[in-house]
């Protein structure tokens, strides 16, 4: 179902809910001792998505796409590698040269687009063109700041071919390399900015909301509940874990984001980034969505969304980790492998989990 908002002022804006279940990613940041951060998310979708890695170099021309024609124009100043979908090259999570990353999170029934018209067309971007244009453009939270503000970009309610048949409703999360963080939504007809001091990052509702939420779970603690007496009777905890009760189990994305602040807020801090790259992984698996456990029902269809893919990005050794939900072997992408002015090039992440028969390696032994 899509419903389509018109606002009663010049600025009119649209809002979009997918037919599609609501796609659950779940994205988080944590700091290491050493002063670097990790930060990765999840890819989750109600169908299949044919995601790729691309990497783009600088120099690269790209035009925006917009409902009534070609939109914004700008060269990438910075080369970048990340995962685009569908085979059109859009960037929805990537890390650029400098370090700065950014990442796609679904919004759904909150993103509110502005039309193209003659006077902004030439600022205007598709929702999947966005990412690129942050991710090729700047260096800094602080430069994706300053050409916002100055309204350099207008994020238009464009279909794209090869996506489903809706404008596609996204917010956006950026990152650099000192570890700041900064969310982009889409909200009442213009572009939202957030400072994002935790790093985590899911869905609807708007960023504000989820961080007023977290103040439901100030009870939550790591530490184990202690005995207590009760008229003589001594009670003891069944094991560790008892503090954390009321922390949300389910996948709404409220939950999922209390839950992934409570895990990235208590994670011992890993002394390098690629040791805390295999701490992110960890955390991330509790966000695995398993398929069929969240479904909805489309006339006889039945639809589950699922996890596709989760990462991990280093952005002190520009590295991308990933696996996939076919595939769970981790791998990895380096960004300076690539000739930063080089040509534009592809790998697909398709593929079947091997595995590895262990039962010849096994040797006598006599404890």
């Amino acid at each position: 179902m899509q419903i389509i908002r018109f606002a009663a002022f010049a600025a009119i804006s649209l809002a979009v809910m997918l037919s599609r279940p609501a796609a659950g990613c779940t994205g988080i940041l944590l700091r290491n001792s050493d002063g670097s951060v990790v930060h990765g998310r999840t890819v989750e979708f109600g169908i299949p998505i044919e995601m790729d890695f691309a990497f783009v170099p600088r120099g690269h021309a790209f035009t925006g796409s917009t409902p009534i024609g070609p939109g914004k124009t700008w060269t990438a100043r910075h080369a970048a590698v990340g995962v685009v979908c569908f085979g059109v090259l859009g960037i929805m999570d990537g890390v650029n040269e400098q370090g700065l990353s950014v990442g796609a999170f679904y919004f759904p029934t909150f993103a509110e687009y502005v039309p193209t018209t003659a006077e902004n067309r030439a600022r205007s971007l598709s929702p999947v063109d966005f990412s690129n244009w942050v991710l090729t453009s700047f260096a800094s939270i602080e430069e994706v700041r300053t050409a916002i503000e100055a309204g350099e970009a207008v994020v238009a309610p464009t279909l794209v071919p090869g996506w489903p048949a809706e404008p596609q409703p996204f917010h956006w999360i950026v990152y650099d390399r000192s570890g700041a963080s900064l969310v982009i939504e889409p909200v009442g007809g213009r572009l939202v900015l957030h400072d994002n001091p935790i790093g985590v990052f899911t869905n609807a509702p708007t960023f504000d909301w989820h961080l007023t939420n977290l103040r439901n779970y100030l009870q939550v603690k790591p530490f184990d509940v202690p005995k207590v007496d009760l008229d003589g009777l001594s009670l003891q905890a069944l094991g560790l874990g008892g503090s954390m009760l009321g922390l949300p189990a389910d996948f709404s994305s409220p939950s999922r984001f209390v839950r992934a602040t409570y895990f990235c807020a208590t994670a011992f801090p890993a002394p390098s980034p690629s040791e805390g790259v295999m701490s992110g992984f960890h955390i991330l698996n509790q966000f695995d969505i398993p398929a069929g456990a969240v479904r909805m029902r489309d006339g006889d269809r039945v639809e589950s969304d699922r996890t596709l893919m989760t990462v991990m990005r280093d952005p002190v050794n520009l590295r991308i980790y990933y696996r996939t939900e076919t595939d769970q072997t981790l791998r990895m992408v380096e960004l300076r492998h690539f000739d930063p002015t080089g040509p534009l090039q592809r790998l697909p992440t398709a593929g079947s989990q091997q595995v590895i028969d262990m039962s010849e390696r096994f040797a006598t032994w006599a404890p």
